[in-house]
């Protein structure tokens, strides 16, 4: 039926069916005769089998999503795998995506093949309107395309960072609709940062008859991330949205599903992709579904969710014992912000020494954004790199709970956090008193004199 199994397969049924399909690749026939440049020959036995003898990879040279003759198994392998796809970015709140592929490229590079796609269509336009997100790939995408971004900064609401509306719409105005490529917007992001008002800016977008592409690269987890997309279609335009395998479905890095609403138009960048394509993402993301099933992804949906509020609240707790705040981001449904304003009082410093010290004790993912740092990407400078603004009023500590996560994950990072500030607060203080000292001893010397 080419959807989700309900309830997940066991290890040997998997490899009993991956070792069928590779039987259907003409390099595992017996008595096969080769004379080609590209014959599936592999030197080495453990590298076959670390890939089922699965070695033609996916696609043609002309489109990724082709059928391979001499690799029927493979074939089927990314048919399949590219329905089971389709069906869990359903059953996540994309009721209404019709066709969606696993692109052998992560996030950055697989937004990079949309912008390229849509160069054909738009031949004039040289800008993608941008809200400013402080993420590299992203950022890149645009630039490898060719285009130039159009950065546009976020408005504060509270403590939120959210979509400029409004500059959005005079930008396309001062530009002219004809020379902006699209849209890019963003759904999953670090807080204060919030995920875009897609529907509005999806209605910009039909409205000027411009093309929207979304990066919603850790997204698929979040039902309101998912939901977001779905009422920007309903209401407007959204062409493609573009999510990372190992982010949403927890295999290793290399992968991307490119998804979207209109099916010839996500045809047409499968077709723009050069080349044939490893076939190890789309063999990575169908073993963990089908071990999975579909419940079995909908638990693990729950969870994250469930793990979410458990890492809200004790964060919240842990901020007022260190007279510190949980930032309010309730726009945002898997990353959470402290602040850090006591600490970046005392010691400039001693914000990114505390960054140095969690990941020393193996707190990984956790993200210490200091006030005012500056950085170039690619010729483009940016104040208050990593906060998403040029001036946002406090430092600040991110935390996600991403699928997969564990309650002893958040356990321990509480444990470890709560160690980590008590430390820094004593080595602040005890920099102050000397401060302080040496401040007086230079009063009393200048007296002297």
């Amino acid at each position: 039926k080419g959807k989700c199994p309900e309830d997940g397969w066991d290890e040997s049924t998997i490899e009993l069916f991956l070792h069928e399909l590779a039987i259907m690749d003409s390099n595992n026939f017996l008595g096969n005769c080769g004379v080609g440049e590209r014959e599936g020959r592999v030197a080495s036995g453990l590298v076959a089998r670390r890939h089922y003898r699965l070695i033609h990879g996916i696609g043609r040279s002309g489109d990724i999503s082709a059928v391979q003759p001499k690799a029927a198994g493979s074939s089927l392998l990314n048919k399949l795998t590219n329905s089971v796809v389709l069906d869990i970015i359903k059953l996540a709140g994309v009721r209404t995506v019709t066709n969606c592929f696993v692109v052998p490229m992560a996030t950055g590079m697989s937004l990079t093949l949309c912008f390229l796609t849509l160069r054909h269509k738009r031949p004039k336009a040289k800008y993608i309107i941008w809200p400013r997100i402080d993420q590299k790939s992203c950022f890149k995408s645009m630039i490898t395309a060719g285009f130039e971004p159009v950065v546009i900064e976020n408005v504060l609401e509270g403590d939120e960072l959210r979509t400029d509306i409004e500059a959005v719409e005079a930008k396309i105005k001062a530009l002219g609709a004809e020379n902006i490529l699209c849209v890019h917007s963003t759904t999953s992001c670090f807080a204060p940062r919030v995920p875009d008002r897609l529907e509005e800016l999806a209605v910009i977008c039909a409205n000027y008859d411009i093309p929207h592409i979304v990066n919603n690269a850790y997204g698929v987890q979040s039902s309101k991330c998912m939901h977001l997309i779905q009422q920007g279609a309903r209401v407007g335009r959204i062409d493609a949205f573009v999510q990372s395998l190992d982010k949403n479905f927890m295999v290793p890095v290399g992968g991307a599903i490119i998804a979207g609403f209109n099916e010839s138009f996500i045809q047409e960048i499968s077709k723009m992709y050069p080349g044939r394509a490893s076939a190890s993402p789309s063999l990575d993301v169908l073993i963990t579904l089908l071990s999975l099933g579909a419940s079995g992804y909908k638990q693990l949906l729950k969870e994250r969710k469930e793990m979410f509020s458990y890492l809200s609240s004790e964060l919240k707790k842990l901020a007022d014992n260190h007279n510190e705040r949980l930032l309010d981001t309730p726009h945002n449904p898997i990353s959470l912000a402290m602040s850090l304003k006591n600490l970046d009082e005392n010691n400039d410093a001693a914000v990114t020494q505390l960054g140095s010290m969690l990941f020393t004790r193996q707190v990984s993912g956790a993200r210490v954004v200091p006030c005012g740092s500056v950085q170039t990407v690619n010729n483009y400078t940016f104040k208050g790199f990593m906060s998403h603004a040029n001036d946002y009023p406090c430092a600040y500590l991110n935390a996600a709970s991403a699928i997969g996560i564990k309650k002893q994950d958040v356990d321990v990072f509480l444990k470890r956090l709560d160690k980590c500030l008590k430390t820094s607060r004593k080595e602040a203080k005890k920099e102050k008193s000397v401060n302080e000292i040496s401040n007086s001893n230079t009063g009393t010397e200048q007296l002297e004199d």
